[in-house]
C-alpha cells in the first residue's frame, strides 16, 4: 500500500463528505417516502450500476448461487435492515443527529468483534475508547432541544441501526475472499429481495405522490451515497488500505453536522459539538488500538 498522496486525501474528503451528505437527504426523501419504500428504491438505484460494473469486469455475480446463503443473511442485517432503521430515526431527528449517532458503528463493532472474531479483542485502551464514544452520545441524550420525550425513541432507532450495520460488516469478513465488488452486489440485490414485498404490503408504494426534492435525494441516495461512494471506497481500499480508509469515520459526523446546519437549518447547540468532540475522540482511541487491521 502506498503513502498517501494528495488525490488519495481528497478522495477520503469525499467519501466523508458523501456519506455525511446522505443524513440530510435521507431526510428530505422522508418528506414524501415512507421507509421500507424508500430503502427499497435506494438499493434499486445503487444495485443497477453496480450489477454492470460487475458485467463490465467479467466478475461472476453469486447471489444466486449454490452457496447464496450468507449474501442474503449479508443483504438482511447489512443493508435492508440498517437502511430501513435509519429512514425511520432520521424521520423524527435532526439529520446531523443522525450522522452522530451513526458514528457508534466503530464502538458497536468493536464490541461484537470481540465476541465474535478471533483477532479483534477488546483491550483496556479499546474499552476507554468505547466507554469515551459512549459517553458522547449519552451527553446528547441530556440535550432536550435535540433529544426529548417526543423523538429520543427514533434516536434508539438509529443507533440499532447502527448495530446492524456492524453485525452484517462482522458477516461480511467471512466472504473476504469472494471480492468486493460479487459481495457488494450480491447482497445488494439480495436486500432488493427483502424489501419488495414488504414495501409492496405495507407501505402501498403505488399511491405515493412524491415530491421531486424528496425523489432528487433518493435517487442521489442511491446512484451517489451507495453506488458511488462504495466504488470511491473500494479505490481507496485497494491503493491506500483499510487502516486509511477506517478514517472516514471521523468525517463523517463532521459532515453530517455541517450540512445539517447550512441547509437544512436545524439548531446546533454547545452540548452537540461537546458530544460531536467526545464521540470522535472515542473513535480516534478505540481505532488506534484495533490491533487486527494492519492494512
Amino acid at each position: 500500500m502506498r503513502e498517501a498522496k494528495s488525490i488519495d486525501l481528497f478522495l477520503l474528503l469525499l467519501l466523508g463528505a458523501i456519506w455525511g451528505s446522505s443524513f440530510f437527504n435521507i431526510k428530505i426523501a422522508t418528506y414524501s417516502y415512507e421507509p421500507f419504500t424508500l430503502a427499497l428504491i435506494r438499493v434499486i438505484f445503487a444495485s443497477i450500476p453496480l450489477y454492470f460494473l460487475c458485467r463490465f469486469k467479467k466478475i461472476k455475480i453469486e447471489a444466486f448461487s449454490i452457496n447464496w446463503k450468507p449474501y442474503a443473511l449479508i443483504g438482511l442485517c447489512n443493508i435492508a435492515i440498517p437502511f430501513t432503521l435509519i429512514a425511520i430515526g432520521t424521520s423524527q431527528i435532526n439529520s446531523y443527529l443522525a450522522a452522530m449517532l451513526m458514528s457508534t458503528t466503530p464502538m458497536s463493532g468493536s464490541i461484537l468483534a470481540h465476541f465474535f472474531t478471533r483477532d479483534e479483542k477488546i483491550t483496556l485502551l479499546k474499552s476507554i475508547g468505547i466507554i469515551i464514544g459512549f459517553t458522547g452520545v449519552v451527553f446528547l441524550f441530556f440535550d432536550k432541544l435535540v433529544i426529548n420525550e417526543n423523538n429520543y425513541i427514533y434516536a434508539l432507532i438509529t443507533i440499532l441501526g447502527s448495530t446492524f450495520y456492524s453485525i452484517g460488516g462482522i458477516m461480511t469478513l467471512k466472504l473476504k475472499k469472494k471480492g468486493n465488488e460479487n459481495v457488494t452486489t450480491s447482497t445488494t440485490l439480495w436486500s432488493v429481495i427483502f424489501l419488495l414485498p414488504l414495501s409492496l404490503l405495507f407501505e402501498n408504494p403505488w399511491k405515493l405522490n412524491p415530491s421531486l426534492e424528496s425523489t432528487l435525494a433518493l435517487f442521489y441516495l442511491g446512484v451517489v451515497a451507495t453506488g458511488l461512494a462504495w466504488l470511491i471506497r473500494f479505490r481507496i481500499l485497494t491503493v491506500n488500505g483499510l487502516v486509511f480508509q477506517t478514517q472516514v469515520a471521523y468525517l463523517i459526523p463532521i459532515f453530517g453536522v455541517l450540512f445539517g446546519y447550512f441547509l437544512m437549518d436545524e439548531i446546533i447547540t454547545e452540548r452537540v459539538l461537546i458530544s460531536l468532540f467526545i464521540i470522535i475522540v472515542g473513535i480516534y482511541i478505540v481505532k488506534k488500538n484495533n490491533k487486527g487491521i494492519k492494512k
